[in-house]
């Protein structure tokens, strides 16, 4: 069909060009790449979760350290001597033939406890990052559903404003009409009161584009004025999809939390040679040096001792934490199993969302909207010309309106959805 009212948009610009003006000044619009890029390097939560990381990755640096030598210093010779007067008896002389014995001693690990410490310790720094890995998946989410809503969010500005410009040029034939004596005025004010509830859904548009742009700059950790930020990336979907099995082992090979239970059960298993190992005994080799002359041993003046010491592990073999170490082994087990069933489960929800949404997306673009377009317009003509009543237009703007902004909410619905199963899956297997 022709256009209609070629020559009655100078309104309508001016009320785009203002609406541009209050929102897009000084913007700058971001892509998804863009605002992923500004996340990453920003968002408070996930840079102090960064740190954790590197919290563990410092205590592989306590795991492997070896027991510290002890040095001790003792003294010998400290006796009692005759009193140097005669009748006196004896005396102490304390420190007349002391001698100093300087002894040093360390603990010696056996049965590779350093090595095994330190592996547990990698191995808790492993499931640290893939924990990492798992938080950044959840909140990539959350500012995908974010960015999304804001998409939609300025779609249903769009279309309010699109709106409300069209019933502007109805209220222009409805006052040409009753000025000719085609209707009667009740119908004018009618029409005219109308426009309060386009007016309401405008503004409810605004207000909903501003907190989706407010609550997308908080992941950001952005302070800078709403007005000028902004996003920009495409609104709408595509009806191509991979099979599930596809997705399922995609999310085999990526999810994190997968990986991580994976990796705690290695950790487990580390940590029960640990304590095998600790139930062994440690000796302690000690050596000392002494100056103290033995007058029955001409050469016997300058002493170098050495003595090992080995614990008798009679009671405490570490029983508990090789048992506790063992269960330990077996529960990780089961929580990976319980992690691989979550996978799955994940994966078929977020797919089958997916699935519905398309189903019902595709009619709507190839023919609901369409149509709604066509009946709009010719009602709208022959409302002009006379030959439709009042209700018959307000209808077909009302059925108008409803298809516009049910495919608006479908493709937002679509779109998280995508963002379910690339959380599903682990990475970004649909834009």
């Amino acid at each position: 069909m022709k256009q209609l009212f070629p020559t009655r948009s100078a309104p309508v610009a001016a009320v785009v060009l203002f609406l541009a003006a209050a929102f897009c000044q000084a913007q700058q619009s971001l892509t998804w790449e863009q605002v992923k890029t500004r996340f990453e390097a920003n968002n408070p939560e996930l840079k102090a979760d960064s740190d954790s990381v590197d919290e563990m990755k410092a205590a592989e640096v306590t795991a492997f350290l070896r027991p510290n030598p002890q040095v001790g210093l003792s003294s010998d010779g400290i006796q009692v001597a005759p009193h140097t007067t005669p009748g006196l008896g004896t005396h102490w002389l304390p420190l007349t033939g002391a001698q100093l014995v300087p002894s040093i001693s360390y603990l010696h690990e056996r049965e590779h406890k350093r090595e095994l410490r330190l592996q547990s310790a990698k191995e808790g720094t492993q499931i640290a990052g893939s924990q990492h890995a798992d938080l950044e998946r959840n909140l990539l989410f959350v500012l995908r559903t974010s960015f999304v809503q804001t998409l939609q969010a300025k779609a249903v500005l769009e279309l309010a404003t699109a709106d409300l410009a069209y019933y502007d040029k109805i209220i222009e034939i409805s006052r040409a009409r009753f000025k000719a004596g085609d209707i009667p005025h009740i119908d004018l004010v009618r029409i005219e009161l109308l426009r309060a509830q386009y007016e309401v859904e405008l503004q409810s548009a605004i207000v909903d584009l501003r907190t989706a742009k407010i609550q997308l700059q908080q992941l950001l950790n952005d302070r800078a004025p709403v007005e000028q930020f902004d996003v920009m990336g495409p609104f709408d979907f595509s009806d191509e999809i991979k099979p599930l099995e596809d997705f399922r082992q995609i999310a085999l090979d990526q999810r994190p939390d997968l990986r991580a239970a994976l990796e705690s059960v290695q950790q487990a298993q580390t940590n029960h040679k640990l304590a095998v190992a600790n139930g062994s005994a440690d000796p302690t080799f000690s050596t000392w040096y002494s100056y103290n002359p033995a007058f029955n041993n001409p050469f016997g003046r300058y002493t170098v001792g050495a003595s090992v010491n080995v614990p008798l592990r009679v009671f405490d073999r570490n029983q508990g934490e090789k048992q506790r170490t063992q269960i330990d082994i077996d529960r990780n087990q089961r929580l990976t199993d319980a992690a691989q069933a979550q996978v799955f489960g994940d994966v078929d929800s977020a797919y089958a969302q997916i699935v519905s949404g398309i189903a019902l997306l595709k009619p709507y673009k190839a023919q609901y909207k369409g149509q709604a377009l066509d009946v709009r317009d010719t009602v709208t003509y022959a409302y002009e010309h006379g030959g439709a009543s009042l209700m018959d237009f307000l209808n077909a703007q009302s059925e108008y309106r409803a298809v516009q902004l049910a495919y608006v909410q479908l493709v937002g619905s679509y779109l998280t959805a995508a963002g379910q199963l690339n959380l599903a899956v682990g990475r970004e297997v649909i834009q």
